[in-house]
């Protein structure tokens, strides 16, 4: 799709859209949807007791059942939709009429590290092309002096499943996620050795060049080839664009409070949000920020606890993701700005144990939420059933989110196809849709 000499070359959607960049919130560990997003007063009614004898078609997933735990801390309705959002967000709430909450999510799978490598390739195993891949294949980037595709982690570690949620699998390593760092050089090994000028570097490069132009004249079509000289090129005008790019002194010390920067527990998520606008703002095309590392109670899962892991996490996210949404408005860039929340999959409703006022993984119902670029805001879309366990209505697969973000960034799901092996890939299968009930 993309021209043979330069693979990040931009160019137009497939059809008119808003959106031209996304910024997606992975909140890695999965955060529980009946503590959140998806207000049941259910399980208040229910608060200590089993699960009652007409819902035990609820499956464990072989863990023990406990109680029924109501909402660890209070709904309130935020904005004129009057959306129910928890105090685990409370600055979230205030952008309400700005969200589209999507209720009715489900997955393939339970474990923590195949349903991130889902929720990011479509598949649940490794070796796919990820959403971001998949967006700067079809549409290229606007900045050719940064990356396309850009990951920035938890300081606490990665997903478990690590390299294969941002790999571009079997396309071309030029659509690859590049991982930037907020603080420091933003690329591990960017810059070169001390003694080499710049002058002296482009020399070499240009020499480089020449040998790699004459060995792909004699092999048309030579893609991978064609990858490797763009990305030696996108390193050397990366050496001096990247780190202005993540450059937040320059900001207003307005702007570095409102994101929580040089705050506790704000600061490193709030330089995250921070840099991902700065990045959206010079064309990055797409922009991944994990919240929680490694595993376990580094990240939202909440085994043990309902109000350790959302509470630790929350409280290190709601205020820059407020100040993103806000920041995003205000500079007129929310139009063009597809923001996308949410985990790998969701929480059940009941507990893990008497004594463990915890959930349990459950892919089988959960929340997603969509704001800017072209979604409309102040309303929810599915329910699950009146204890948050499963969808029951409007339901939503991880295909069709991905399918919907594509549709929002101007790109048919159908028709965004890579040959590989004999056959035309896609990210999503035959069949999946665009959700276009949330579409504005």
């Amino acid at each position: 799709m993309a021209a043979a000499q330069n693979p990040l070359a931009a160019h137009p959607p497939q059809f008119a859209t808003k959106a031209k960049s996304c910024i997606f919130l992975m909140m890695n560990g999965a955060p529980s949807q009946v503590d959140t997003f998806d207000f049941k007063p259910a399980l208040a009614k229910y608060a200590g007791k089993t699960t009652p004898e007409e819902m035990k078609y609820i499956n464990s997933g072989g863990r023990k059942v406990g109680y029924l735990p109501p909402a660890w801390r209070d709904f309130k309705p935020g904005g004129e939709s009057g959306l129910l959002i928890s105090d685990y967000f409370p600055n979230v709430r205030k952008h309400a009429d700005k969200l589209c909450v999507i209720n009715s999510c489900h997955t393939d799978s339970h474990a923590h590290g195949s349903a991130l490598v889902a929720m990011n390739t479509g598949k649940t195993f490794i070796g796919r092309p990820s959403l971001g891949s998949w967006c700067t294949y079809g549409l290229g980037t606007a900045n050719q002096s940064l990356p396309g595709y850009v990951v920035m982690l938890d300081k606490r570690g990665g997903p478990i499943s690590g390299e294969p949620n941002w790999s571009s699998g079997f396309m071309p390593s030029t659509y690859s996620g590049t991982l930037f760092r907020p603080i420091g050089d933003p690329i591990l090994d960017l810059k070169g050795p001390a003694h080499i000028t710049r002058e002296a570097q482009c020399a070499q490069l240009d020499l480089l060049a020449q040998l790699n132009e004459a060995h792909l004249a004699g092999l048309p079509g030579g893609q991978k080839l064609a990858a490797r000289v763009e990305s030696y090129e996108l390193a050397y005008r990366m050496q001096s664009e990247a780190p202005e790019a993540v450059d937040i002194a320059k900001e207003t010390p307005e702007t570095l409070k409102m994101y929580g920067v040089d705050q506790e527990p704000t600061d490193e998520f709030g330089r995250n949000c921070l840099v991902a606008r700065r990045l959206v703002e010079r064309g990055v095309r797409f922009v991944q920020l994990y919240s929680g590392g490694g595993h376990l109670e580094e990240t939202c899962d909440a085994h043990e606890s309902i109000e350790k892991n959302p509470g630790r996490h929350g409280a290190e996210v709601a205020l820059p993701i407020a100040a993103l949404l806000s920041d995003l408005e205000q500079r007129g860039m929310l139009d063009e700005t597809l923001v996308v929340w949410g985990g790998e999959f969701g929480r059940m409703p009941f507990s893990e144990g008497k004594d463990a006022p915890g959930r349990n993984h459950n892919p089988y119902g959960f929340t997603m939420w969509m704001a800017g670029g072209g979604v409309r805001g102040g309303m929810t879309y599915g329910k699950t059933d009146e204890l948050g366990f499963q969808a029951v209505e409007n339901k939503v697969h991880l295909h069709d989110i991905h399918a919907t973000i594509l549709h929002l960034m101007g790109m048919d799901h159908e028709r965004l196809t890579y040959f590989h092996q004999g056959r035309q890939e896609s990210l999503t299968d035959v069949g999946d849709r665009v959700v276009h009930e949330v579409l504005a």
